[in-house]
């Protein structure tokens, strides 16, 4: 009974391990190449998968996603004979399982050489200036080459970045001195058109400051001496609206005269005409007023020449 047993047992084991290898499970976004006695026979898809036990074997299984590869720098010589470190990142994705299985026996590292040698190529034709200043141009080049040499692969490049472009040290020091004095001389001419603007604004603001002082002074001055020739005509229009006699006239006259020279803004006195006339009665008052006329020598008895004396009232 033992010996059945055991093969039985084996039996069991045998079966166990053919349905093991009859369903096999494929993840998601993931391909297998399947081999009969060596030689391809399909590609499973992901999902539930039946296979001949024992015939048909998993030759790889490849991953169906985008992958993102970074190789080390790599040292490359410009047209101007300046060695630059470049780093690289590949974006790519297998769209074909089979030919990523059998067309190539790496690809990895076919793209990473194929980059290198690419790039070489591309950075070749530029100087270190240019190099520094095109990444995008760069990338453009490298991805058009590499997606039309991997497209027989089954492989997509999607994208192609330069991490870091690296020039030689001695290049690094000079480019640096170079940049500070480039910032120092913008700094020097944004400092000095501040400056300048400023003088300008400040000079601009005086001139106006100076033009509307100006223009004020003038029209206080206008309006001042508007003021006084319009008090003056008021003065003269109410004396003569009053009708006064010779002798007040020539004495309200003499009273204004202190008060037309005041001013720095008079340049010329108006006099009228009356003030001859006036001036010739008041001094003509002032010599008849005598204040000893009609004092004369008489009697004793109190008698006189038959004249009568009187004070003339003092002119105010």
């Amino acid at each position: 009974m033992q010996p059945i047993i055991i093969v039985l047992i084996i039996l069991v084991v045998l079966v166990f391990i053919a349905l093991i290898k009859t369903i096999q499970v494929i993840p998601q976004a993931s391909a297998a190449i399947v081999e009969r006695f060596g030689r391809y026979t399909r590609t499973l898809n992901a999902g539930l998968n039946i296979v001949v036990p024992f015939i048909d074997s998993i030759r790889n299984r490849i991953d169906l996603r985008e992958q993102v590869v970074p190789f080390p720098p790599q040292p490359v010589i410009t047209q101007d004979n300046l060695v630059v470190n470049i780093d690289t990142v590949i974006y790519y994705q297998v769209t074909d399982a089979r030919a990523a299985t059998y067309e190539v026996a790496s690809y990895i590292q076919a793209i990473e050489q194929l980059t290198v040698t690419t790039l070489r190529n591309i950075i070749g034709g530029m100087d270190l200036e240019r190099t520094l200043t095109s990444r995008e141009e760069i990338n453009a080049a490298l991805r058009g080459v590499l997606d039309e040499a991997t497209g027989k692969w089954g492989i997509r490049v999607n994208r192609v970045e330069l991490k870091a472009i690296e020039p030689p040290t001695s290049i690094q020091d000079s480019m640096e001195k170079q940049m500070r004095a480039d910032r120092d001389k913008r700094a020097a001419i944004l400092t000095a058109e501040g400056i300048r603007q400023s003088q300008i604004l400040t000079a601009e603001g005086e001139k106006q400051s100076s033009i509307l002082r100006a223009e004020g002074e003038a029209k206080a001055a206008a309006l001042r001496a508007e003021g006084e020739a319009q008090a003056i005509r008021t003065v003269f229009e109410s004396i003569h609206a009053g009708d006064a006699d010779q002798k007040l006239l020539a004495y309200q006259y003499l009273q204004m005269l202190p008060k037309i020279a005041e001013g720095d803004a008079n340049k010329l006195w108006i006099v009228p005409s009356e003030i001859g006339d006036a001036l010739k009665g008041l001094s003509g008052a002032m010599g008849n007023f005598n204040p000893m006329a009609g004092m004369g020598g008489g009697s004793g008895s109190g008698g006189g020449n038959g004249t009568e004396r009187r004070e003339q009232p003092p002119i105010d």
